[in-house]
């Protein structure tokens, strides 16, 4: 029975698989972790609602999108000006 799915065809299945378990394992604890509206623990769910801005700020502007915010939305960019600019024929 184990024999059926530990095919050698069936290893990037689990690859993509545990990946995606992975992205949304680090989403939850990020969140549970620095995310200033979650707050697991009694004395900081008694505080109510509070407008700390800067806290809010920091959680949202992370290095990920600080990195990619002035790059151009492209997976290659190299390979698309190639066959886009006619300068380069």
């Amino acid at each position: 029975m184990a024999n059926r799915w530990l095919r050698p065809e069936v290893y990037p299945l689990f690859a993509a698989v545990g990946v995606a378990i992975g992205i949304c394992g680090v989403q939850l604890v990020r969140n549970i972790c620095i995310n200033p509206e979650v707050r697991v623990n009694k004395e900081n769910r008694a505080a109510g609602v509070l407008e700390n801005f800067a806290e809010g700020e920091k959680y949202s502007e992370h290095f990920l999108r600080k990195y990619v915010r002035n790059k151009s939305p492209e997976i290659m960019p190299s390979i698309n000006s190639f066959f886009t600019d006619p300068s380069k024929a």
